[in-house]
């Protein structure tokens, strides 16, 4: 049975579009980068936050549990044992592998200063 009301057709054919295009495009987890007071992070954490920024964010997720070419940093020293070495999640592993790196990852020996680092693992404990 055709229907020739242009407004019935429409009416019938706009709820089936709505759902195609939701299927289309799915809900982004994109959100408004939140600031440091928000996050409520101490001036030490802020600057780790920054170093985070420069050298981490291209590869690491730091908010959301998709990694990007690395795992995500989201919790990273809430669990006992890092996701893909399987080493203990604490201070000196995490600092171990910032400084000379891990597979595809490159060591920050030569970029990092020991506050640099402080400051970087004191951020990664606020994720």
């Amino acid at each position: 049975m055709a229907l020739k009301d242009p407004i019935a057709r429409l009416k019938l054919i706009l709820p089936l579009l709505a759902t195609a295009a939701l299927l289309a495009f799915p809900a982004c987890d994109a959100e408004r980068r939140k600031s440091d007071a928000e996050l409520g992070l101490n001036p030490q954490q802020a600057a780790g936050r920054r170093i985070y920024d420069n050298y981490c964010d291209r590869c690491h997720a730091p908010y959301s549990s998709r990694g990007r070419q690395g795992p995500s940093m989201k919790g990273v020293f809430k669990r006992q044992y890092l996701p893909v070495s399987g080493m203990p999640a604490n201070d000196d592993r995490v600092s171990d592998i910032i400084r000379m790196g891990r597979n595809k990852m490159p060591g920050y020996t030569q970029v990092l200063n020991q506050q640099q680092m402080d400051d970087l693992l004191a951020y990664l404990h606020t994720l």
